[in-house]
């Protein structure tokens, strides 16, 4: 097998990732609208949202950057995970799919690790042995016992994702910063799963403590004064810490959610607020280098983000003031229209620039031939 060096030869690998994309969108709608449904797909939310969708695209972006064909294993293995998870298969399929994508994603980054010994790398190693954990542990418990796991794997790898990105502007000690913060959510993750009321309020102090050092040093602060691109990936990143911030604030003085609507704040404070917003604010950077796909700035990619965070911010309100009634379904709605409208922004961003790349030429014929 060749390594996939082209957007088309790479496009099936990312294909099985917008379908868990568009499948946990769906069991959202039907959560939304009935809590106790037994909708399969439904049941399934959570792990489709993180690992189908999150994992596939994470672990294939790492596989891009180790350059080896059996890299894009793991990726391969998530999406069929994720597909098998709506598929009239039997759940253990899609489970055992999910143990070996992790498992391979976990051994593509020790294998990048192995490339540098950065800190980033191996904070990265500690946030896919998490994915793995989860997807082990899903064999034996339910999807609301694994969110400090499913959490812990996002937040560390886009710290680290972040910090890799931004190593320019940050002092030469962030990598050993970063590391040991991670080492202590991966402790507070282990601590929240063996001793729960204890053990979620050290997992809430370690996200609040890592919030604090990003919002301390990333070059966000500044550029959000600038325009276009800079400004909107600004934007997104300080909006994402703020929502992880309110998470971690919420494990940290209440522990374990204890109620519906305690445990619908954590779960989209971090995979909405924090994860989706961070997705949003490195697409344009992370597309174009996995894809091979020119994704240039248009302001049309500032609607799934207002709409996204407006939405979120409806729904926690809605949820605590009111229970899950009318206006916390609403919320929920236009955070699922926000998802929805992040792949059509983005074609729009990638025609407009295409369209624009066909016009200079043409416009520069005239000065060739006067001179």
């Amino acid at each position: 097998m060749s390594v996939p060096t082209t957007a088309g030869a790479r496009l099936p690998f990312f294909l099985p990732a917008a379908l868990s994309l568009l499948a946990g969108l769906y069991a959202a709608t039907r959560l939304v609208l009935d809590e106790a449904t037994t909708d399969r797909v439904a049941g399934v939310h959570g792990i489709l949202m993180v690992l189908g969708f999150l994992g596939t695209l994470i672990s294939l972006e790492r596989s891009v950057a180790l350059r080896a064909a059996w890299g894009y294993a793991a990726p391969a293995l998530l999406g069929a995970g994720g597909l098998a998870l709506v598929a009239p298969s039997p759940r253990l399929v899609a489970q055992v799919l999910l143990v070996a994508g992790c498992a391979l994603a976990t051994a593509v980054l020790v294998a990048l690790w192995r490339r540098a010994h950065d800190d980033t790398t191996i904070t990265q190693v500690l946030a896919a042995s998490l994915a793995l954990g989860a997807a082990v542990l899903w064999l034996r418990l339910d999807v609301a016992d694994l969110l400090p796991w499913l959490v812990g794997f996002v937040v560390l790898t886009v710290c680290a994702e972040r910090v890799e990105l931004a190593r320019l502007t940050l002092p030469a000690t962030a990598g050993l910063w970063l590391l040991a913060l991670a080492t202590t959510v991966h402790a507070g993750v282990i601590a929240a799963t063996l001793w729960p009321r204890v053990g979620t309020r050290l997992f809430g102090a370690s996200l609040v403590v890592l919030v604090l050092w990003l919002v301390r040093h990333d070059v966000a602060r500044r550029t959000i004064r600038s325009r276009g691109l800079p400004r909107y990936a600004a934007v997104a990143m300080l909006a994402g810490y703020a929502w992880l911030g309110v998470a971690g604030l919420g494990w940290l003085i209440g522990g374990p959610p204890a109620s519906p609507e305690r445990y619908d704040l954590l779960v989209h404070s971090c995979f909405l607020g924090f994860g989706m917003s961070m997705v949003m604010a490195h697409a344009p950077v992370i597309l174009p280098a996995v894809l091979r796909v020119a994704l240039p700035y248009r302001p049309v990619l500032w609607i799934p983000l207002v709409l996204l965070h407006i939405g979120l911010l409806i729904r926690v309100v809605a949820g605590l003031v009111d229970g899950h009634a009318t206006p916390w379904q609403f919320g929920a709605f236009v955070t699922i229209a926000a998802l929805l409208a992040l792949p059509v922004a983005a074609i729009a961003c990638v025609v407009a620039g295409r369209r624009t790349s066909a016009v200079r030429p043409q416009a520069s014929e005239p000065a060739q031939v006067s001179a």
